[in-house]
């Protein structure tokens, strides 16, 4: 029986697949997506290690934003992720938009992450 694979699950696959090859040492930026909020971690796969992360539903962002679900929320969290990154000494890092098309809320977080230092 074959095996029941989606295919969000299999683009994501692919994906990751693509940035171990060519990541040479970075470390990886992960962006997660759901209808609500937007999260991002900054992770050493060579450590198994989550060096930094950020999201739209943390007490600070929560005040200040109307919502975690648009652009401008996404930008925030992106700026917010490089700033910790800087100051743990990551500036390069290696792009994963896992399942995701790299377009609005996923596009403005990496836009946000390159304001703020991120070099990707």
């Amino acid at each position: 029986m074959a095996k029941d694979v989606s295919i969000e699950q299999r683009r994501k696959a692919r994906v990751r697949k693509a940035i171990r090859e060519r990541a040479y040492g970075r470390p990886r930026l992960s962006v997660f997506r759901s209808s609500k909020q937007i999260y991002a971690q900054i992770i050493d796969d060579e450590n198994g290690q989550t060096l930094v992360s950020a999201s739209s539903i943390e007490k600070e962002n929560r005040e200040s934003l109307k919502t975690g679900a648009n652009v401008d929320a996404a930008k925030v969290v992106g700026k917010l992720l490089a700033a910790r990154a800087t100051a743990k000494g990551v500036t390069q890092v290696v792009f994963d938009r896992g399942a995701y098309m790299y377009h609005g809320r996923v596009k403005a977080l990496a836009d946000g992450a390159r304001e703020g230092g991120l070099q990707f």
